[in-house]
C-alpha cells in the first residue's frame, strides 16, 4: 500500500489518498472537519476508522458489506445513514450504488462499494475550494453530508438530462415512420426511469426521518439545510415522473400508429383476397372437367374467359374505389 500527504498551511487542507488493490480511499480535513472516503473498505481499514472516531463495532461490521435497505439512526456521538442511489448510464455500475454515511460534530465517514463518479469529482471540488478557502463548511459534518448528498442528486440531474434527449429522439423517429424501431428505444427508457424511481423512492423516508431528529443531533440552525434536501428530492422525483409521464404518451402514440399501421396492412391483404377469390372461383369453374362446359371448345375460348375475368375485375375495382376501400 501507497500513501501521498500534501499540506497546505494557508487552507489547512490535509488530504491523504490509499491505493490498495486498486481501491482508492481519501482523507480530507478542513475546518477542523475531516471527510474519509472509503471505497470497498478492508476489515483493518474500518476498524481504524472506528477507532479514531468512536464508531461501534456494529456500525464498523455493516461497513464490510453493502446493505439491502436503506435507513437512518441516530448514537450520541454520530448519525448513520444508508442512501442508494441509481447507477448512471456512464458509470462503473450497473446496478443502484449504495453509500453508508456516517456524520458526526466534526467528521464524515463515507463508504461505497464501488467507483461513484459524483463523488470522485465532488471530493477534487472539495479540495479545490478548500486550498482556496471558498468551502462553506460551518461547524460540522452535517453541512458536508449536505453539500455531498445535493452533488448526487445534482448527478440524477444530469442522468435525466439525458434521458429527456433520448426521448425527444425518440419522438421524432415515431413520426417520422419508425413505430417498430422505437418500440425497444421506448423499452429502455422505460428500464431506465423505473430504475430510477425504485432508487430513490426510499429516500423519502430517510429524508423525514433526518427532518424530524436531525435538528436535535445537529442543532435548528441546521433545519433549513434538512428541508433543503428534501426539495431536492422532490425536485428530482418530480422530473422523473414527468419524463414517466411523456414516456406513457410516446409509448401510447407508438402503439395507435402502430395499430393504424398494422390495421392499414390487414386492409390491403383482405381487399386482395376478396380481389382475387371471385376470379380464382371462375377459373375453377371453367376447369372443371365436364361435358357441354359452355364458351370452353368455342373458337377463341381462352380468351373470352380472359375478358370475362378482367371484366369482373374490373367491375370488382371501381366497387372498391367507390366504397373508398382502395
Amino acid at each position: 500500500m501507497r500513501s501521498h500527504v500534501v499540506i497546505d498551511n494557508t487552507s489547512s487542507l490535509v488530504a491523504l489518498s490509499l491505493g490498495y488493490n486498486g481501491r482508492m480511499h481519501t482523507r480530507h480535513e478542513y475546518g477542523g472537519i475531516t471527510w474519509i472516503d472509503l471505497e470497498s473498505p478492508t476489515n483493518n481499514e474500518v476498524r481504524q476508522v472506528a477507532e479514531q472516531f468512536k464508531i461501534s463495532g456494529g456500525i464498523a461490521d455493516e461497513l464490510l458489506h453493502p446493505a439491502s435497505k436503506p435507513r437512518a439512526e441516530f448514537y450520541p456521538s454520530y448519525a448513520y445513514v444508508i442512501m442508494h442511489f441509481p447507477a448512471l448510464k456512464h458509470s462503473h455500475a450497473t446496478r443502484e450504488q449504495e453509500v453508508d454515511f456516517i456524520i458526526g460534530k466534526d467528521f464524515l465517514v463515507t463508504t461505497h462499494y464501488e467507483t461513484i463518479d459524483p463523488l470522485h469529482k465532488f471530493s477534487k471540488v472539495f479540495d479545490v475550494n478548500a486550498t482556496l478557502d471558498t468551502m462553506p463548511l460551518s461547524d460540522h459534518g452535517g453541512f458536508l453530508f449536505f453539500y455531498t448528498v445535493k452533488k448526487l442528486y445534482k448527478a440524477i440531474e444530469y442522468e435525466l438530462d439525458f434521458l429527456r434527449r433520448e426521448l425527444a429522439a425518440i419522438e421524432e423517429h415515431i413520426f417520422s415512420g419508425s413505430e417498430i424501431d422505437m418500440v425497444s428505444a421506448i423499452s429502455r427508457a422505460s428500464r431506465g426511469l423505473l430504475n430510477l424511481r425504485q432508487t430513490i423512492e426510499p429516500h423519502r423516508d430517510i429524508l423525514r426521518t433526518l427532518e424530524e431528529s436531525g435538528p436535535g443531533f445537529f442543532g435548528e440552525e441546521f433545519s433549513p439545510y434538512l428541508r433543503s434536501l428534501s426539495n431536492e428530492y422532490y425536485r428530482v422525483h418530480n422530473h422523473i415522473t414527468r419524463a414517466t409521464d411523456f414516456l406513457h404518451e410516446l409509448r401510447e402514440t407508438n402503439n395507435s400508429l402502430l395499430t393504424t399501421k398494422q390495421n392499414e396492412t390487414m386492409k390491403v391483404l383482405t381487399v386482395i383476397a376478396l380481389f382475387v377469390l371471385p376470379l380464382s372461383f371462375m377459373a375453377e369453374i371453367f376447369a372443371m372437367d365436364t361435358k357441354n362446359m359452355p364458351i370452353i371448345g368455342a373458337p377463341h375460348d381462352f380468351w373470352i374467359v380472359i375478358a370475362m375475368m378482367l371484366m369482373v375485375g374490373g367491375v370488382m375495382f371501381m366497387l372498391f374505389r367507390r366504397k373508398k376501400w382502395l
